[in-house]
This record gives C-alpha cells, structure tokens and sequence, in this order.
C-alpha cells in the first residue's frame, strides 16, 4: 500500500520541480495502479478494500495534480505555504485583463460569424501566451519567488480557462 504522508512528488519518486518528466510520471502512476486498485483486493478483508480505494483515490488525484499545469503550480506553492488558489485574491493587472477579453469579444464576434480558422487562430495565440506565462512561472519557481510565481499563476488560469472557453465556441460551430 502507499504512504498516506507523502507529497504528490514523492508518492510518484519524481523532484518538487514544477518541470514534471511526464513519461516517468506516466510510468509511476501506472506501477501504483497496478499496486493499488481495488480489483487486486476484490477477495480482501472490508478494510483492505476501503484502505485499497483511498489509496486509489490519492494516486488518481496526485496524478490529475502533476499533469495539470495550473494545478501543479499552485501545488508547489502550497507545499511552500503559499495560497495560490484563493478565491479572494483574483488580482490581475488592468493591461492583461484587457487583452483578454478583448480576445472573448473578438472569439465571440468570430463565432457570430462562424469564422472557424479565426476562431482556431484565437485560441492558437491564447495557448501561446499562456506556454510563455508556464515558463515564467517555472522560473520563478526554481527561483524560490513566490510571489512572483503565485502572480503568474493566476494569468496562467485565466489564460488556460480563455483557451478552453475559446475552443468549445469551435467546437460548438461545428457541432451546429
């Protein structure tokens, strides 16, 4: 079974980086998987299956941590006790918060449209701004600026939830 205590880094054997080695990450959750799941304890006592499922649960949920870009952040942060994930401190600077829904307005225009290339094109430059705001954010990480990388974090969710909402006015074009 796993050790309860552990990190999400440690669970998997992998550095407190906010730069995952996603294939050794994919292979260790697979190996606690297979170590883990319920169906190996189908025929064990009732507290080796609830003991088996909670640590089922955790692998799942340390796993879905570290691919996340966003929520590997903000994870990090939190094992250094900073609060990245706030729901009072949404401060964002007045310039970025512009561009953007500058952005939502023209996505919307271009979905009123159906300019689907233009559309595509939106969230292309989104995702782009949001893989740059990802590597400031991993340096100010390795650079133990927590405020900075808290800072950034916040850009990288608005940017990375702009992304998605721009995609799913695509996909609803085309669904249409």
């Amino acid at each position: 079974m796993i050790d309860f205590t552990r990190n999400h880094f440690e669970l998997f054997g992998l550095p407190a980086r906010y730069r995952v080695d996603e294939s050794a990450l994919d292979r260790a959750y697979q190996d606690l998987q297979n170590a883990v799941h319920p169906d190996r304890y189908a025929a064990a006592a009732d507290a080796d299956k609830r003991l088996a499922l909670q640590a089922s649960a955790r692998v799942n949920e340390a796993y879905r941590t570290l691919r996340d870009p966003v929520a590997r952040a903000e994870y990090l942060l939190s094992l250094r006790g900073v609060n990245a994930a706030s729901e009072a401190d949404t401060r964002l600077a007045v310039p970025f918060l512009v561009r953007q829904l500058e952005r939502r307005e023209q996505a919307e225009e271009a979905s009123d449209e159906h300019d689907m290339p233009r559309l595509a094109a939106l969230a292309g430059h989104v995702r782009e701004d949001a893989a740059e705001v990802a590597t400031e954010v991993e340096r100010a990480l390795d650079a133990d600026d927590d405020e900075r990388a808290r800072a950034r974090v916040r850009e990288l969710r608005f940017l990375v939830k702009l992304a998605e909402d721009i995609e799913a006015l695509g996909a609803a074009e085309i669904d249409e």
